[in-house]
């Protein structure tokens, strides 16, 4: 794909060290992207995961050397923990390898509006911590995401561009969708209590451009399951990108127009797409590798 020239990028959700990570398909966005600044809104490397189970691909050293390899280049990088990396919150107000590490930030952009940056799990219900909730949405998140790398799998060899099925399944249960929107809305009440016009940040694995009274919602959402990333134009207008086989804009937010993000990011994964997926799934396992 051609360059993607922006004033700044955001990306999140990375989780370099397992399975699930689509390190290929973000290693060439961050290739193709020309920017000035560039924020790792949190759990880039997954160290819980990697405390659990050593597993390490070399596409994902390869994303590490290209995002030190921006900060030589003169990009700034700015680097905010997650809670997979939590670690790495004691290092805030350090440099590693030309990457600042800092808990937060506050992100100005070309119209002048103004964001706070982080990665969204202060925002999770009192309620998360309970044993059995944890444990229950883990286990639903491991099973959506072996779903999608068997569909992707099985679309790889048909030659078929990838389609994120997580994001189809989240969509089409209530439970997920009542929680995310309960998110998204703390997520804006903290902003206007804060003074700022919009805030931006990962952590639920669900991209997404929306207005909330008055405050600019803004998640870039992973590259676990729908590689997704938030491009600043220099204009100051936000867009939600999908990037794999081909660039698909998701939601776009000027000052003067929003364009919300939820119909446009499953446009590109029709359900019957879907559906025709498992139905192969379910009738060629010999594909899956």
């Amino acid at each position: 794909m051609a360059k993607l020239t922006c004033r700044s990028a955001f990306i999140s959700d990375v989780h370099l060290g397992t399975p699930d990570c689509k390190a290929a398909y973000l290693l060439d966005f961050l290739q193709s992207v020309n920017c000035e600044r560039l924020y790792l809104v949190g759990d880039i490397v997954d160290l819980e995961a990697l405390a659990k189970r050593h597993w390490w691909h070399p596409d994902h050293s390869a994303v590490i050397a290209e995002l030190i390899a921006m900060a030589a280049r003169g990009v700034e990088v700015i680097y905010i923990p997650g809670n997979h990396d939590y670690q790495m919150r004691g290092l805030a107000g350090s440099t590693i390898a030309g990457i600042r590490v800092e808990l937060d930030a506050l992100h100005e952009g070309a119209d002048g509006r103004r964001y706070r940056v982080s990665h969204g799990d202060e925002f999770d219900p009192e309620h998360i911590g309970k044993r059995w909730l944890t444990l229950l949405g883990d286990a639903m998140h491991r099973v959506i995401c072996w779903a999608n790398r068997r569909v992707h799998s099985v679309r790889r060899r048909m030659e078929l561009p990838y389609m994120p099925l997580s994001i189809i399944i989240k969509s089409h249960v209530g439970l997920a969708m009542e929680y995310i929107r309960g998110y998204e809305q703390r997520v804006a009440t903290d902003a206007a209590e804060r003074g700022v016009d919009g805030h931006i940040c990962g952590h639920i694995h669900f991209g997404h451009v929306r207005p909330i009274n008055g405050i600019l919602y803004l998640n870039d959402g992973d590259w676990v399951e729908h590689c997704t990333a938030l491009v600043e134009d220099f204009t100051g207008a936000m867009e939600l990108v999908h990037w794999t086989e081909r660039y698909t804009p998701l939601g776009r937010a000027s000052r003067e127009t929003v364009l919300p993000s939820p119909e446009a990011v499953l446009s590109f994964a029709p359900l019957a797409d879907c559906r025709n997926d498992l139905s192969t799934l379910t009738a060629e396992p010999s594909l899956v590798g």
